[in-house]
């Protein structure tokens, strides 16, 4: 991996991490009841379902890593929303 494919990632890593602090800054205890709508669920487990089967279509293997990429930003929210609730609690 190139220097600059390396701090693009962080970079990126960076944004995710800044914009999950601000988000879990506004209510922790909101960031961490939350839960993807049931339709989105199961979207995302008929999506993983077909992946594994190497049935996904390239607009439905797109969709999937847009899911995981929300994912991802809501597990650093709530890791983020536990800490500032943990500080509060000091």
């Amino acid at each position: 991996m190139s220097k600059k494919q390396t701090d693009g990632r962080r970079t990126t890593q960076h944004l995710y991490d800044d914009f999950a602090e601000f988000i879990a800054g506004l209510s922790p205890e909101k960031i961490l009841a939350y839960h993807a709508p049931e339709k989105i669920q199961k979207r995302v487990e008929y999506l993983v379902e077909r992946k594994k089967t190497g049935e996904t279509t390239p607009a439905e293997t797109q969709e999937l890593e847009k899911y995981f990429l929300f994912e991802h930003i809501v597990r650093l929210a709530k890791a983020r929303a536990l800490k500032l609730l943990a500080k509060a609690a000091s």
